[in-house]
């Protein structure tokens, strides 16, 4: 055999389909489904609590989310922790999480039980991962004001972080891949997308809308409400709300998705990305900007503080952002219909839509940086501009993730979403301590001093406050547009993304019908068995 022959066949076994998936089968084994696999397709199947609890339960998790986005900022400010001890405990734990998704990922993947594949961890795993974040924001009320090298801190900070991580791990995968095994209809699919995006969105802007006035209300001493007892008390409504949304959704909501009955080995499925271009080429493109650094604090609660002024001056920043963001709903079908239903062309251009709202919102606002309603005006201009298409893209970008996901299957026969970032994770994780070492250069780059109150224009230097915003608002646009390079060669659009979805769902059809005649085959030799003892004793 050539040496120009074995490449073929090494390149074959690496990047080409498996012999029992959907790319790969007798076409006319498959076409025999092919009717109710076009059903599959076009038929919507989810009932009306199927498509809100998804929602409900996203509303109650990204109420957490919203709260945590103001951790640096309880860490350093409300805990009082030194950021180098900070940074450390982070690196830390990004370090165990090397082991911690891979374990959850191989279990996920390897999970059949008759509730389903993710059900059962959605059932128990959100009570312990909702509590442990409820505890780690509630630290600072019994730790009080001890130095910023308090051991008991760091030791605090180190082990609620371990928990919340490790209950995160098992909370998140299955809850990220839930909606994927719901339903193999993509309008179904959009739609508990789109209400996701809605209600998570409401979720986290709660928080956003609550938690900047309450902070400058009790930093300024016109409430008697300490922001340990805020902190505290947010997370425990979002604790709360999170594990019954969650818990909820699990029980109320079926999974339709037929499975390979016996996964894959898992030398095998971890490397299944290699077998999907496209996630191949988002992985490259991802690990290439994923040493990237904003210096880890909240630079938008600092830009509202002490750049705009305040919770009011906030508020007028904000406002079009708001109204267009949740008005950005009604645009969805107008997006569908401009782009006819091509997610890569709707992704693209919207990206390229919200990365020159971008830069121009970071050239005005640093040469505009001292004067306060000017840059308010930038701010609300430009972020408005960017929110008029959020509806659209979250329900374009989520569809395309899904159907880079289906590719998997089609490719492989498998779905191995937790697998595959064992090797995602694992290579994104070589790069966390050279981000750790460039959060701590650009937040000292920055020489913002986050030991002096937060108050209008409280670093009293203009250069500060420059390198201040562009950390909030430009400091993201290389890596988005890394990110996006991707998407030009995706073409997965069309006839083609139609012939994939309908020899999946024929695949699908033909493994019940091979499950069925299995299941009739085991009850005839249990009969034959019965016969035979019955044969035995009469004899």
């Amino acid at each position: 055999m050539s040496e120009e022959t074995n490449n073929k066949s090494l390149s074959k076994k690496v990047f080409g389909a498996e012999e029992n998936s959907a790319a790969s089968i007798n076409k006319k084994e498959l076409g025999k489904y092919s009717d109710i696999a076009i059903r599959m397709f076009h038929t919507k199947v989810l009932t009306t609590g199927e498509t809100i609890l998804p929602a409900i339960g996203e509303l109650a998790g990204k109420f957490l989310v919203g709260l945590e986005t103001y951790k640096t900022v309880y860490f350093v400010t409300v805990l009082k922790l030194d950021m180098k001890y900070v940074t450390l405990i982070l690196t830390l734990i990004a370090i165990y999480d090397v082991l911690n998704n891979p374990l959850m990922g191989l279990a996920y993947d390897k999970t059949r039980t008759r509730w389903g594949k993710a059900r059962p961890y959605l059932i128990f795993s959100p009570l312990p991962y909702f509590l442990s974040t409820f505890i780690l924001f509630s630290g600072a009320i019994f730790l009080g004001n001890t130095p910023s090298n308090d051991p008991k801190k760091i030791i605090f900070l180190f082990l609620t972080l371990f928990a919340q991580e490790t209950f995160s791990t098992i909370y998140t995968i299955p809850r990220n891949n839930m909606v994927t095994l719901m339903s193999p209809n993509p309008k179904d699919r959009i739609t508990v997308g789109l209400l996701n995006t809605y209600l998570g969105n409401l979720g986290a802007s709660i928080i956003y809308a609550i938690f900047p006035p309450v902070f400058e209300l009790s930093n300024k001493g016109y409430i008697n409400i300490s922001m340990p007892m805020i902190f505290s008390g947010l997370a425990a409504v979002a604790a709360i709300l999170g594990t019954v949304g969650n818990v909820a959704m699990a029980v109320g909501c079926k999974e339709r998705i037929m499975l390979q009955p016996k996964p894959a080995p898992i030398q095998k499925t971890m490397f299944y990305v290699l077998k999907n271009k496209y996630a191949r080429r988002n992985f490259l493109a991802n690990f290439a900007v994923s040493w990237w650094s904003d210096g880890g604090y909240r630079w938008d609660f600092t830009t509202q503080q002490e750049i705009f002024g305040g919770s009011i001056p906030s508020l007028i920043a904000y406002m079009p952002f708001n109204i267009f963001d949740t008005l950005s709903i009604t645009f969805i079908p107008k997006f569908q219909k401009l782009f006819k239903n091509n997610n890569k062309s709707a992704v693209l251009w919207l990206r390229a839509w919200d990365l020159l709202s971008a830069t121009l919102m970071s050239i005005f606002g640093v040469m505009f940086v001292d004067k306060r309603w000017v840059i308010i005006a930038i701010y609300a201009v430009f972020h408005g501009l960017d929110a008029v298409n959020n509806g659209p893209a979250n329900v374009f970008e989520g569809e395309l993730a899904r159907e880079i996901n289906d590719y998997t299957e089609y490719m492989t026969g498998e779905r191995p979403d937790g697998t595959i970032n064992i090797l995602t994770d694992l290579i994104t994780k070589v790069t966390e301590p050279l981000k750790a070492l460039l959060t701590i250069k650009v937040f000292n780059w920055s020489g913002y001093d986050p030991t002096i109150k937060s108050v209008f224009w409280s670093q009293g230097n203009k250069l500060v406050y420059q390198k201040m915003f562009f950390l909030f608002a430009g400091i993201s646009l290389l890596p988005n547009v890394v990110k996006a390079i991707p998407y030009f060669f995706y073409d997965l659009t069309g006839e083609k993304r139609e012939k994939m979805y309908i020899a999946l769902n024929e695949r699908r059809a033909l493994m019940a019908k091979e499950k069925q005649s299995q299941a009739e085959e085991e009850i005839k030799e249990i009969a034959e068995m019965l016969g035979e003892d019955e044969a035995a004793s009469v004899n």
